[in-house]
């Protein structure tokens, strides 16, 4: 596929005329053809006025055609997925191996919400049948379900161009409620994101669905984002990105003549807790799996550990040197943006201007727009006392805390802000379960062992967390509990069956999984 870099707008094309620029691949340091075109105002307010005409069909049509137009996107991706993978490299410096793995996992979300929406037992179908003769007053016939929000925008993520961006877990988790989706493309990876769009919008044909119901709009600024979380015809939010962007996501949609929710995912430092009994039995195990974690994908992962807190002793004196041996013999590796590198490079100098803590190593040096890691420490009373210390750098950094006892672990879990993940390393000598109830607290999901970064898309997972991880604490990004976020609840009161959605007829005729006066079934209600 030629890319010819315009924006998506239904079936058609945006055009030139608007603010241009180029990818740049950040391993050489090149521009990338070709040239990529602003949206204007016109075609952002056609995109989403197209996704306001196609809702309604979006939204009454069956969970099956959905299942259908999903996979049929899966398929379209794993068909140029060779295509797609050189792409997405050329423009971030992941590696293939990364950006197919990452091509297979947003495959994989696809038909998880393409199984999900066949299905339909999401929308939680529950039913209270009438009775007429009950006194002092008659109960009426009330139904009610999660029906589709209306039309999404989604916000392409920086470090994941594939599974957080065109047609990552916000796109197919809006799509399988029946909400038409219209992404902002990043601008570091323009031309990955065209691709997989393409894949979307001849998957849209393919199946039959109106011309609205998927637009991919870029802008190499910020205006066009802000312009269509202001737009009236936009419902909902899908955000990956930092805290100072979903911030200010988050206040345009509050101060608009009808609030929307911003679904924000932003900043986390993901402590990890490392107990006395698995530091002395495992103490060269876990410095090695957390210096994988801290440096995987240039610490450029939402799960990334920024920090790990342990009781002082010669054996936490020995760990430390063995992780400081690794992060110090680490090479320095391209960030993803020059942007991301910059901040990440302000973020090690202040935190080692920062009294009272110690640079423990730095990773070897390289090129421009490459990243060296570092590794600090502090002790306790220093990090509860400078609250900057318990804040996200984004990259291949961590912040080691030494406490004199466990009364201190635990004012140091206290302390903490939100976070997508905690982990203990505990063995069975470690009392852990206070720990582990306070941690549960601040992490949307919480590991006993192992170690953050990896996130399963499955019916279970949980990613999500308390702010500032996310601006919503009842929700996860990855998982089948997803599509909750871009759905409302709907209650029909005394409807004639035939007007009913099928979700909520006698017949059942999906054969959902429904509440029917307080019993789960999935058979018929007999009137």
């Amino acid at each position: 596929m030629d890319i010819q870099g315009f924006s998506l707008i239904g079936f058609g094309r945006g055009a030139a005329g608007g603010a241009t620029w180029q990818a740049t691949n950040p391993a050489a340091g090149e521009k990338l053809s070709p040239v990529f075109h602003s949206a204007s105002s016109a075609e952002l307010d056609g995109a989403a006025r197209l996704a306001s005409d196609a809702a309604p069909a979006l939204a009454q049509s069956s969970g099956a055609d959905r299942g259908k137009l999903l996979r049929a996107v899966a398929s379209r991706l794993e068909g140029a997925a060779a295509e797609l993978a050189a792409r997405g490299n050329a423009e971030t410096a992941l590696p293939l191996a990364r950006c197919n793995g990452e091509i297979a996992r947003t495959v994989g979300q696809l038909r998880l919400f393409a199984g999900v929406a066949e299905t339909g037992d999401w929308c939680d179908a529950r039913i209270e049948t009438a009775q007429p003769d009950r006194k002092p007053v008659p109960k009426p016939d009330h139904r009610s379900m999660f029906r589709a929000i209306g039309p999404v925008v989604v916000f392409g993520a920086s470090n994941f161009p594939f599974a957080f961006s065109t047609a990552g877990g916000d796109t197919a988790s809006a799509l399988a409620a029946g909400n038409p989706v219209v992404v902002k493309a990043h601008p570091a990876h323009p031309g990955t994101a065209e691709l997989v769009g393409r894949c979307v919008v001849d998957a849209v044909r393919e199946t039959g669905f109106p011309e609205g119901t998927f637009s991919v709009l870029f802008d190499v600024g910020y205006e066009i984002g802000a312009a269509l979380v202001g737009h009236p015809a936009i419902k909902a939010v899908g955000f990956t990105g930092s805290r100072k962007g979903g911030l200010t996501l988050m206040e345009i949609a509050a101060k608009r003549p009808e609030p929307i929710p911003v679904f924000a995912e932003m900043s986390s430092v993901n402590p990890v807790f490392v107990m006395p009994q698995a530091l002395a039995a495992r103490s060269a195990t876990i410095a090695g799996g957390l210096l994988q974690s801290v440096t995987m994908g240039v610490g450029q992962f939402c799960t990334n550990p920024g920090l790990v807190v342990l009781e002082a002793s010669p054996g936490a004196t020995e760990f430390i040197a063995r992780l400081a041996d690794g992060m110090g013999a680490a090479a320095a590796e391209p960030m993803l943006t020059s942007g991301i590198q910059a901040a990440y490079a302000r973020g090690v100098a202040e935190r080692s201007a920062e009294p009272g803590v110690r640079v423990i190593a730095r990773g070897t040096k390289g090129g421009p727009g490459c990243a060296e890691t570092a590794l600090f420490a502090t002790d306790a009373a220093t990090f509860l006392g400078r609250p900057a210390l318990a804040e996200e750098i984004f990259g291949p950094a961590t912040l080691v805390v030494e406490c004199r006892d466990r009364a201190e672990m635990h004012a140091v879990a206290r302390h903490l802000k939100g976070s997508l993940t905690a982990t203990i390393q505990a063995d069975s000598g470690d009392d852990g379960a206070e720990l582990a109830a306070r941690l549960a607290e601040r992490a949307g999901r919480v590991l006993f062992g192992g170690y953050p970064t990896g996130v399963e898309v499955s019916q279970a997972m949980v990613h999500g967390g308390p702010f500032p991880a996310t601006s919503d604490a009842r929700t996860t990004s990855v998982g089948s509990r997803a599509i909750h976020r871009f759905a409302r609840l709907i209650c029909y009161q005394g409807f004639p069956d035939a007007l009913l959605p099928p979700e909520l007829q006698n017949s059942n005729p999906g054969g959902l999984f429904r509440l029917v006066d307080g019993q789960f079934s999935r058979g018929p209600v007999i009137p």
